[in-house]
């Protein structure tokens, strides 16, 4: 940053443009807040005291407000999933309840609440724009969610058991990283590494020498094998070693769950406080509070469509475990009667290789991620007609591993920007995968100059980084999963709407916030993006064509199992948050295993702890909402039929439907309701015939959602 006399001295109070991630230390954040609080704090009180029921003296006001706090919170809350430390983590903790009491006392301001219900009732309603429609109405169903309509004691009950939720999550969160990264195992011997595929290898070595064993290497260890997905994975698919696929799991499923780390009290608690919301506000749990801002109707729609598709996938998982049990014992497998949950992996696995004859990792070396880059964005370029170019330099970033991009238009014009974050790092940044928003677009007008502020996202994964002097060599999944995410990015970054409450995922209903990100993954199997990408890292031969019939013949390879696995998931979290009330003779575990005799086909064990590290409902946003991803799936499946129909060999008719795309999925945001932006599209309601024909279950089917 050059040092320029009206910056502030604390970075984090900056408040708009690239955050300075260079000039940031954890030690910054509490003075920050406790300026930046004040400060807001005063000005919702100017506000409040001389609030007007139109766009520009209520909502622009109320938008700067709210980007002034977002922009410094947001870039704490990224640090904390990207570059966690103790001294951070205390930090968050000392503010993280200030930033609630304030978004507490604005979401509860009753002045701004009966002005917006004036604004909806004026006579100039009508003339405003259905994204300012959509941000009024969803203002006053929010402020009605964060108990505007509560008084005395209810409100400050409320407002206390926001404060502890928070809390809690955090805590959960942490709990997981901490659980994780206290786990490893150091193999010494070859019999130890037997069946390990040598990428593995080579990661096992690299985090043996980061612990301290400086001469470890991938042909004679010391290999240290950890929790982090990168390590654990190709662990429990390749290592001939049962005994140690049955440690390595049982360490998995017991993350956050014993000792100092134990997430099951945590659990009950905030399972308790959600189920006390939702009274307090008039819902009879938490499951409908949370439906209230969701495209599904009601719980019972949720349960319908889990039920559809549980009822067709049963059976087809069913099957799978019958087959994967002879597939074992054909190869004279002791434990083929007796398959248990540490074996599926190792033997879907092989029987995988002999079914469509080729391992996962030998497809690694055909997807380096400079080459899969290029053919994603190759894709984009095809079918909306954006340019993506780097721009590393540009914008200050957080590890040197981290790239800047933009995105241009037909015209040349830049339109958006994203951050790419892609490898693992166990030690500091959470697992999984996913993207935030970094800065929303907007229109600003400024002494009457109007421009529009471009958005920028960060995308985040947690591949297997650069090993050896080689470059990131992806597995197929680590593909999808990028591919995924983009979507999610290109939502937030094409989107054309101008009032930052709408544009890009912002207002949009969560169980369609899935819908780009799922339907981007199918394109990792279409011909042309597929060979754009698939090239040999050291030869650059394209991937030979035998692997990507294979590749094709895999797809549906269990899908049975992998979809059962997440109405498990869905099925567990609805009941949770719909009938389950802690307390009783029932916990929260018993009500997992419950619901697992009819969505699991091998039953968990009884020491199975996965609700202590389902991050996903205990700290992310999907409580009584996991069942989102299928919902969505169902309307990218049926989105990418769109594509299918116009003839995916056809250039014109898949660019023609890539721009109509475009200019309503991704581009509408969050200004109409997701069916609305869908039938659009798709010209008519969705439907799930094309999720199950995709995965190759389709038995005359054809439900809407």
């Amino acid at each position: 940053m050059s040092a320029n006399t009206s910056i502030p001295k604390n970075p984090l109070l900056k408040g708009s443009g690239l955050p300075p991630f260079a000039d940031l230390t954890p030690n910054q954040v509490i003075p920050a807040f406790e300026q930046l609080l004040a400060e807001l704090d005063q000005q919702l009180t100017a506000l409040e005291a001389n609030v007007q029921p139109t766009w520009n003296d209520l909502v622009e006001p109320l938008e700067h407000l709210g980007e002034k706090l977002s922009w410094s919170w947001g870039i704490v809350n990224h640090l904390m999933g990207v570059k966690n430390s103790p001294e951070l983590r205390e930090a968050y903790e000392t503010v993280q309840p200030q930033v609630i009491q304030f978004m507490n006392k604005l979401g509860q301001s009753q002045p701004i609440y009966n002005a917006f219900k004036q604004l909806r009732a004026s006579d100039s309603w009508q003339t405003l724009e259905s994204a300012q429609q959509r941000i009024v109405e969803a203002a006053i169903r929010d402020a009605e969610l964060s108990g505007v309509g509560l008084e005395g004691e209810a409100r400050e009950r409320f407002n206390a058991i926001q404060m502890e939720l928070a809390e809690l999550s955090t805590k959960f969160s942490n709990h997981v990283l901490d659980a994780t990264k206290a786990f490893s195992l150091t193999l010494t011997t070859k019999e130890e590494v037997d069946g390990l595929p040598q990428s593995l290898l080579s990661l096992a070595a690299q985090a043996a020498r980061a612990a301290g064993e400086e001469t470890a290497t991938p042909e004679n260890g010391p290999w240290r094998i950890t929790l982090d997905f990168p390590s654990y994975s190709p662990f429990m698919q390749h290592s001939t070693r049962r005994d140690l696929r049955e440690k390595i799991y049982t360490a998995y499923i017991t993350r956050a769950a014993s000792g100092e780390l134990d997430n099951h009290p945590l659990i009950e608690r905030i399972l308790e406080l959600r189920q006390e919301l939702a009274n307090l506000l008039g819902f009879e749990n938490f499951a409908e509070l949370s439906l209230a801002s969701k495209m599904a109707p009601n719980v019972e729609a949720v349960e319908a469509l889990l039920e559809e598709l549980r009822s067709v996938s049963y059976d087809a998982a069913t099957q799978d475990l019958a087959a994967l049990k002879a597939f074992a014992a054909a190869k004279g497998a002791a434990e083929a009667e007796n398959l248990r949950h540490w074996d599926l992996s190792f033997w879907a696995e092989r029987q995988r290789e002999e079914k469509f004859a080729f391992t996962a990792e030998e497809l690694r070396p055909y997807f380096p991620l400079p080459q899969v880059l290029a053919g994603l964005f190759g894709l984009v370029k095809r079918l909306f007609g954006i340019t993506v170019t780097p721009a590393d330099g540009q914008a200050p970033v957080w590890h040197e591993n981290v790239r800047y991009f933009q995105i241009a238009d037909e015209t040349g014009s830049p339109i958006a920007y994203f951050y790419l974050d892609p490898y693992s790092r166990p030690a500091e940044k959470r697992g999984g995968a996913w993207m935030d928003v970094c800065i929303n677009r907007r229109k600003i007008t400024d002494n009457g100059v109007t421009s529009i502020r471009l958005p920028v996202a960060y995308l985040i994964c947690n591949q297997t980084p650069p090993v050896d002097g080689k470059p990131s060599l992806m597995t197929f999944y680590e593909v999808e999963t990028l591919f995924h995410e983009f979507g999610h990015g290109l939502h937030h970054m094409l989107t054309k709407v101008d009032y930052s409450g709408a544009s890009g995922i912002n207002n949009v209903e969560w169980d369609a916030v899935e819908l780009p990100s799922q339907f981007m993954e199918n394109w990792c199997y279409e011909r042309t993006t597929l060979f754009s990408m698939a090239q040999h890292y050291e030869t650059g031969e394209p991937l030979p064509e035998h692997y990507y019939q294979k590749l094709l013949a895999a797809r549906n390879y269990m899908s049975g199992s992998a979809i059962l696995r997440q109405i498990h998931f869905s099925s567990v979290d609805i009941e949770l948050h719909s009938r389950y009330r802690p307390g009783g003779k029932e916990t929260a575990a018993d009500v997992r295993h419950r619901v697992a005799k009819t969505t699991t086909v091998l039953p968990p064990l009884p020491e199975d702890a996965f609700l202590c590290a389902f991050g996903h409902i205990f700290e992310g946003g999907y409580a009584a909402g996991y069942y989102s991803y299928k919902w969505a799936e169902v309307l990218s499946a049926d989105a990418f039929a769109a594509f299918e129909e116009a003839g995916l060999e056809d250039e014109e008719a898949i660019k023609a439907t890539g721009r109509r795309y475009r200019d309503t999925v991704l581009a509408l945001g969050g200004s109409q309701h997701p069916m609305q932006v869908f039938q659009s599209f798709r010209g008519r309601q969705p439907s799930t015939a094309s999720l199950l024909r995709h995965n190759g279950l389709l038995e005359n089917r054809g439900v809407g959602v």
